[in-house]
């Protein structure tokens, strides 16, 4: 990000750098923990808490840090940083309650762990950014509250494609233009795909096979559009969005939409499938000015009216400490919630499903997730696929078929239960009768 860099060079020079906490030491938290220690100027990586605490020390290692402190204790960890050591935890609120560390980067991936450390880090005081976009797609606009309450900034994040989309959606709405849709360009997408079959593919990246499924299956390009949509204030054209099949240039999608259908729908966000280049992001936009069309033309847009702009990558780990800078030097989100929910990401059936039967976590075997417009949602009380896992069903469902609360029993004692209820109760509060 222009001007970040010299800001953060700016603190590296005073020898003030940003003190960021971390949750979570998978395969991305390795991959930050490598980011942030060997070549991000003027912020530290002060302490990692994982629940495996082995992890947290292996991603310090992996970064070339020799020497770490395990703590037990918010003021243990406190004393670390004073002294300039780096410090491990199994504990997360340990990190959510110390004094001393600027902001928290979530990186779990799950929906109800985060939930509790969020909102514990908020109600600390502490800039939340969130490598997660399940939480922020389920809960994000009711932790928005929290933290506009607690005056801080809750963000996803740069180099995920929610935060690529928003940079080019604010880059396209400051020249004047006006978005009408907001794109993710995926590889591939099959409903069904289960962590068997995302194995071997998993194993070569070092990734989770769960998470990788979620990629494959669907689900998390939903979380993203929703996050993305929950920013912006675009919905869905239709429950799971349009998902073109293209094979050529992002550009030629200013063919397969209507111009007329996405003004009347006030923008939306999608995606296509195997356009080029990939994978990225793209912006569609319009212009009614004649004169400012003239120069886009000459300017090798094309004669209008719909205009693509792009990103051809996202670089996830490279691009995050850039959002926890902008949070902490500028109180500026790369991508949070405008206000109440507009998508939300509901749960179907990847196979048929009987009653009785648990259901496991996104990703999995049981089911996927899909895009629907919040008012849908809500009229239809269609179950969140960010809480299924651990509802027991009460009756068989078919393939495909989407989930609701009255088909499931939810486990009991959860804070994203709590949390979604206070959501749905306070934006529905503001919706005029």
């Amino acid at each position: 990000m222009i001007i970040v860099d010299r800001a953060l060079s700016a603190r590296e020079a005073a020898g003030n750098p940003i003190r960021v906490g971390m949750i979570g030491a998978g395969a991305l938290g390795h991959a930050l923990a490598e980011q942030i220690i060997g070549s991000v100027k003027g912020m530290k990586l002060v302490a990692i808490s994982n629940r495996h605490v082995e992890a947290a020390q292996a991603a310090y290692a992996g970064a070339g840090v020799e020497s770490v402190r395990w703590v037990a204790t918010s003021a243990e960890l406190e004393d670390a940083i004073a002294r300039g050591q780096f410090a491990v935890t199994d504990d997360p609120a340990v990190l959510c309650r110390a004094d001393g560390i600027d902001a928290l980067i979530e990186a779990t991936g799950t929906v109800e762990f985060g939930a509790q450390v969020t909102l514990d880090a908020i109600q600390h005081g502490k800039h939340m950014v969130l490598v997660n976009a399940e939480l922020d797609g389920t809960l994000g606009p009711i932790l928005k509250r929290h933290a506009d309450s607690a005056g801080v900034v809750i963000t996803g994040c740069d180099g995920d494609q929610p935060g690529a989309e928003m940079n080019l959606y604010r880059f396209v709405k400051g020249i004047g233009l006006t978005p009408l849709l907001c794109g993710n360009i995926k590889g591939l997408e099959d409903h069904y795909r289960t962590p068997l079959t995302q194995e071997a593919f998993a194993r070569r990246w070092r990734q989770q096979p769960y998470m990788v499924t979620s990629f494959a299956d669907g689900t998390k390009i939903s979380f993203e559009q929703t996050v993305v949509a929950n920013a912006t204030g675009m919905r869905v054209a239709r429950r799971g969005m349009m998902g073109h099949q293209h094979s050529g240039h992002i550009d030629e999608m200013t063919q397969v939409y209507d111009p007329d259908q996405l003004i009347a729908w006030g923008g939306i966000v999608d995606y296509v499938v195997g356009a080029r280049p990939g994978p990225g992001v793209y912006v569609i936009a319009t212009e009614a000015d004649s004169r400012r069309r003239f120069y886009l033309d000459m300017y090798k847009m094309g004669p209008g009216p719909l205009y693509c702009f792009y990103t051809p990558f996202h670089l996830c780990q490279f691009e995050v400490p850039f959002s926890v800078a902008r949070a902490v030097l500028f109180g500026d989100a790369a991508v949070t919630p405008l206000g109440g929910p507009v998508v939300d990401v509901v749960a179907a059936a990847k196979r048929d499903l009987k009653a009785g039967e648990v259901l496991d976590g996104y990703g999995h075997f049981m089911t996927y997730g899909q895009c629907e417009n919040s008012d849908v949602t809500a009229a239809e009380r269609l179950l969140p696929i960010g809480l299924v896992e651990g509802c027991r069903l009460r009756r068989e469902i078919p393939r495909d078929q989407v989930l609701s609360y009255d088909d499931v029993e939810l486990p009991e004692g959860r804070i994203s239960d709590r949390l979604r209820a206070e959501q749905t109760a306070h934006f529905n509060a503001l919706v005029p009768a």
